[in-house]
């Protein structure tokens, strides 16, 4: 590093951006520091350096980012097919409705059948 020292909580709110599949190049862009300090962070923290943590302030975090993207990718995917097939069911139970009231049957009392326009 270039003798710069950063709070736990900025190291780990970059590390988070990676985690929810933000690019490390882009990343360090953002937070004003090397590629090559994010994996730094990075690997001190999954070996454990934890020295200024309590316990009970680590974070878990995914261990495969790539992973949970693909996951979150999917999800999309599958989204936007059950969209497309609220669609199409909402056509056809609008066709089906109207196709029913068309074969109803007036059978009431007094009432008639009717019968074809004829075309004179």
């Amino acid at each position: 590093m270039s003798g710069k020292s950063f709070s736990r909580e900025f190291k780990l709110a970059a590390l988070g951006q990676i985690d929810e599949g933000e690019s490390v190049a882009r990343v360090a862009r953002d937070f004003g520091v090397s590629r090559k300090t994010i994996y730094q962070w990075r690997d001190q923290l999954r070996k454990g350096d934890k020295s200024s943590e309590k316990p009970s302030e680590r974070v878990s975090r995914p261990e495969r980012p790539a992973e949970l993207v693909r996951a979150r990718e999917r999800i999309a995917e599958l989204e936007r097919k059950i969209g497309q097939q609220q669609v199409e069911l909402d056509f056809f139970r609008g066709a089906l409705r109207r196709i029913e009231a068309s074969h109803r049957p007036n059978d009431g009392p007094g009432v008639t059948e009717s019968s074809p326009r004829s075309r004179r």
